[in-house]
């Protein structure tokens, strides 16, 4: 072949065959060529009797400005491209320098450099003992443009796995890396495993290290967490990510088998973020087939699971205002009414937030996170709203929370056509008397599509028809006529037996 060079078996084969074939048969018997055949046959020395050939076949087009050029240029600047030195050459010396001379120059810079150049940096792979190592980490999954009902999702995976086995665990992750997604998402793989590792690795997250300049330190709360399990904490140095790459390439799997996996579901929209979650988990656990062997080894080595969790969320204070709201981390939250004043306990997880009044919990929702476009969003539940509207609808119209209540976008849409062709007045009653009617019926959906036809037909809504239109229905009773039968019948049955 080509570029390979012929050994003494082969010469000594050639020869033997060659008395009994001729010579085209017995090259392709030997595996090499025709021409390459007839040079063997003037030739009295097998191939490593020659020496090594120290002549050229061709005029070296560098030869005179290999020593005087370009090592100059290399001992300068050593990251020097083989482009880079062309183009040079081609500046100095025009027309002299082709582009053919390219493939030359890269071989000769790749020799200068295996003779003189820098040392490099050498890895040296890791042996990963059943049970001893365990990683997390985080990464933006953006790009699989997952959509909840209908609107795109920006979202974080968290991923933990172990470095022998290669068992994993993920989940979807709102907001940041929070301590709360890193110690919700470890606590759950702990015990799904029914084991601790030796040690946990992450990259340099500001929810576990404080990341100072000269001295790394754990943050109060993820040492806490890791002596609860008797875990050792580590993390690979700032900006090499290779020492954290049996999770790294995890973490690119996920991606790629949940990406397949949505080309063959047809779609990558879902209904809610639970349903995105169960698929997640479905996507692991096929993953997680694939190391059952390994998986079955490293889980005998794991140390026992402490008798309870430990805590997954940040405590914080919150007083409820008198506009029935409280803040909590840039998220504004309405309340029931009967908590203005009140100063809770805000416990917030990575996916929700609960809070407690004296040892009771009051209140319970999904957690809010701020994005590029809304930095502060709200959570305005209009049912904790309705009983002071009822009161006051007068302050409707101005109310600087109005839009964040509005349960959907017809309701919005329905209020804009009363601010337009009704007295500001009648438009706030008939717009709180409608979401009355919602919450009282129970028809939020059914409502709003009726709002929405009549949108399209340019008319505005009758609280009357609409309230006997959802009004309940009176439960029709069925007549039921009870005939006894006469008490002889009974003695009749008994003289009978």
């Amino acid at each position: 072949m080509p570029g390979n060079r012929i050994t003494d078996l082969q010469v000594i084969k050639y020869k033997e065959l060659r008395s009994e074939h001729s010579q085209e048969a017995a090259a392709a018997k030997t595996g090499i060529s025709v021409s390459s055949a007839r040079r063997i046959e003037g030739r009295t020395v097998l191939p490593s009797q020659r020496g090594e050939r120290r002549w050229r076949t061709r005029a070296d087009p560098l030869d005179d400005v290999w020593h005087s050029e370009v090592v100059p240029l290399l001992e300068s600047a050593p990251a020097l491209m083989a482009v880079t030195v062309l183009e040079e050459l081609q500046r100095r010396h025009p027309g002299r320098f082709g582009e053919s001379v390219l493939r030359t120059l890269q071989r000769r810079l790749r020799q200068w450099r295996a003779e003189h150049g820098t040392e490099r940096e050498i890895f040296f792979a890791q042996e990963h003992p059943p049970g001893r190592l365990a990683l997390s980490d985080f990464t933006v999954a953006d790009e699989l443009e997952i959509c909840i009902a209908g609107l795109v999702f920006p979202h974080r995976l968290y991923q933990f796995t172990f470095a022998h086995s290669g068992w994993r665990h993920g989940r979807v992750v709102r907001g940041g890396e929070s301590f709360q997604a890193l110690a919700s998402g470890l606590q759950e793989a702990l015990w799904m495993a029914g084991g601790v590792p030796e040690e946990h690795r992450t990259d340099s997250l500001s929810a576990a290290f404080n990341n100072l300049a000269e001295q790394e330190e754990l943050t109060r709360r993820y040492q806490g967490l890791c002596e609860h399990y008797a875990m050792r904490a580590s993390r690979n140095n700032p900006g090499e990510s290779h020492e954290n790459g049996s999770i790294e390439s995890r973490q690119g799997s996920l991606k790629r088998a949940l990406d397949q996996a949505l080309l063959l579901r047809g779609t990558r929209e879902f209904p809610d973020v639970p349903a995105y979650e169960q698929f997640l988990a479905e996507i692991v656990r096929r993953l997680n087939v694939r190391c059952a062997r390994n998986w079955e080894v490293e889980r005998a080595r794991l140390k026992p699971l402490p008798t309870r969790r430990t805590v997954d969320f940040e405590e914080i204070d919150a007083r409820v205002s008198k506009f029935g709201v409280f803040s909590a981390k840039s998220g504004l939250y309405s309340v029931p009414s009967r908590l203005a004043g009140h100063r809770l306990k805000v416990r917030l997880y990575s996916a929700h937030l609960e809070a407690w009044l004296g040892g009771v919990k009051v209140f319970e929702c999904e957690r809010l996170y701020g994005s590029v476009e809304t930095r502060h969003p709200k959570r305005i539940d209009w049912p904790h709203m309705l009983p002071s509207l009822k009161r006051k609808p007068g302050a409707f119209a101005r109310w600087v929370l109005r839009d964040a209540m509005f349960p959907r976008s017809e309701y919005a849409q329905t209020w804009q056509r009363l601010r337009e062709r009704l007295e500001e007045r009648s438009a706030c009653r008939l717009m709180v008397d409608l979401l009355d009617l919602a919450d009282r019926a129970n028809v939020v959906t059914e409502l709003a599509a009726v709002l929405a036809r009549l949108h399209e037909c340019d008319v505005l809504p009758d609280i009357e028809q609409l309230r006997e239109r959802f009004a309940p229905r009176v439960p029709r009773m069925p007549s039921v006529q009870v005939v006894l039968p006469a008490t002889a019948v009974y003695d009749e049955l008994l003289g009978a037996a």
